[in-house]
């Protein structure tokens, strides 16, 4: 494969975005048009990629690399590892797929697909950042324009003011997008904050003048560096990771961002943070990761049961998938806090396959919205009758999350499941089991009560099941929820090549420090 092809596939939407500011905007179908060809583009260039990838070999390849501060050691240097892979196809299918999603958008339309492609470009940039400090301006791209996409095409939510806390609730608008905008930027710029001294700190005292990741590996650092040290990444990649305590940014940003925005935001910039915490924080700091991973998997498995929980005590669908994406990637840290090989194998896995369901997912509830007008599920009913299509691929999205053999979301799980038993202690994989039944509970029962249940009433008699674009994303995520879950190996084996060189330089450095 031509090297040419990585910054072909992260730089064609900012390309795209910046010839949107030459198109007028009253011709919605140039946008549309250039929009959705930049989308192909990334997509076919990491369908090439995964094609092109040597798994004999492993490693990074198709390196592509520019100067951008030769003093400081900055270069602009891609390559891609088997991780990388996966989750670079993860992305382009979902950017695809909300593509068409908000292919009826007509508000500021525009402005929005600006947007919306300089994040992914942020996206793609992490996943094949070779150079740390790169990594990290990518990062940004990809959290920054968040603020925007919610606080404008966000929609609010009508939360009761009452309690003690009543006049602080009305005075922060809470429920409005406004307020979701602008909690998701501080929470995640807080977290930057953290990782900024994280790289900063290994950055120099590795003393190599270079913020290259395959460096850094070979760097000693202290064990007492990386005892403090491993904390900063996790909590600051883990922000982004919905980590709890710090996971109450992602419900509100997941409930008020719009259709395109909900898809990306959990499909992808949730997995940018899992991602970061084992890539950057448990590989550079494997003495770091050894001693703080009975604590990242006991707030592993708290945010598994939490987010379960709380997800079976919603009443909006937006909510209830949001709350599902905090319990799912819950299960991503669980899997990394195993320092097993099935165990990381089964974190990433899950990064992808949570990904493509709930990108699904969050693609059927902005269709359901757009023709019910609502979202409180026990206020529906029936509507199986009037969109079976719609039913048929909700009900499918359902199946992957609660862990249906045959789908992509069991794999996954699966593996997490033998990692926690090998890696840690038995009792972390029940809490892990127990959580996947509370899933079953809540994903059922908003199935059942929405497209199943008494109704529809008479003010949704006028619907319609998906039509015309409508049905791109629906068909095309569902069709991977079911290919990647009877053929896993079709992900696993990048997955797996990467895991092993990895998590043998961690275990390898963790023997030598206990000798």
């Amino acid at each position: 494969m031509n090297p040419l092809w990585l910054p072909t596939i992260v730089f064609a939407p900012l390309l795209a975005a910046f010839l949107l500011l030459f198109v007028p905007s009253s011709q919605r179908i140039a946008v549309r048009v250039i929009s959705l060809a930049s989308t192909v583009v990334s997509l076919v260039g990491s369908l090439i990629a995964a094609f092109g990838y040597d798994r004999t070999v492993g490693g990074y390849q198709f390196r592509w690399e520019v100067p951008v501060i030769p003093s400081a050691g900055v270069n602009l240097d891609f390559g891609l590892d088997g991780w990388g892979v996966s989750l670079l196809l993860l992305t382009s299918l979902i950017i695809f797929a909300g593509a068409w999603a908000t292919w009826n958008l007509r508000d500021r339309d525009k402005d929005f697909y600006i947007l919306l492609l300089t994040l992914v470009a942020g996206v793609y940039g992490v996943f094949v950042s070779i150079d740390l400090f790169m990594f990290f301006l990518f990062y940004e791209i990809a959290v920054l324009p968040m603020y925007l996409l919610i606080g404008i095409w966000g929609t609010a939510k009508k939360v009761p003011i009452r309690g003690p806390f009543g006049f602080a609730m009305r005075a922060f608008d809470v429920g409005g997008r406004e307020y979701a905008a602008m909690k998701l930027t501080l929470m995640l710029l807080a977290g930057s904050a953290f990782i900024l001294v994280g790289i900063l700190a290994m950055y120099f005292s590795a003393g190599m003048n270079s913020f290259s990741l395959l460096d850094l590996e070979q760097a000693d650092f202290p064990r007492s560096l990386q005892i403090w040290l491993f904390p900063c990444i996790w909590l600051g990649f883990g922000t982004l990771a919905g980590v709890f305590p710090f996971h109450t940014w992602s419900p509100d940003g997941h409930a008020s961002a719009p259709t395109a925005v909900s898809m990306l935001h959990a499909g992808v910039l949730m997995k940018l943070g899992a991602f970061g915490v084992i890539r950057v924080g448990m590989v550079l700091l494997p003495e770091g990761a050894q001693v703080w991973a009975p604590i990242v998997g006991v707030v592993a498995v708290i945010n598994i049961v939490y987010g379960a929980l709380a997800a079976m005590w919603q009443k909006d669908l937006k909510y209830v998938v949001a709350y599902s994406s905090v319990s799912h990637m819950g299960l991503v840290m669980l899997g990394a806090a195993t320092l097993t090989q099935d165990g990381w194998n089964g974190a990433v896995y899950q990064m992808f396959a949570h990904g493509i369901m709930t990108g699904l997912f969050f693609a059927l509830v902005g269709l359901i919205y757009e023709k019910a007008h609502n979202r409180e599920i026990f206020e529906m009913g029936g509507f199986a009758k009037v969109m079976p299509g719609i039913a048929v691929f909700f009900t499918l999205a359902c199946l992957s999350s609660l862990g249906m053999p045959g789908l992509a979301g069991f794999v996954a799980e699966f593996l997490v499941f033998i990692g926690a038993w090998k890696g840690l202690a038995p009792w972390w994989g029940v809490a892990a089991v127990l959580a996947a039944w509370f899933t079953a509970v809540y994903v059922l029962r908003a199935c059942r009560a929405i497209f199943w249940g008494p109704g529809p009433a008479e003010r949704y008699a006028g619907m319609t099941d998906a039509r015309g674009v409508e049905w791109v994303a629906l068909v095309t995520l569902g069709i991977c929820l079911v290919l990647f879950g009877t053929w896993p190996r079709l992900v696993l084996d990048f997955v797996d090549v990467s895991t092993g060189p990895y998590l043998g330089r961690v275990l390898e450095v963790v023997q030598m420090g206990a000798r």
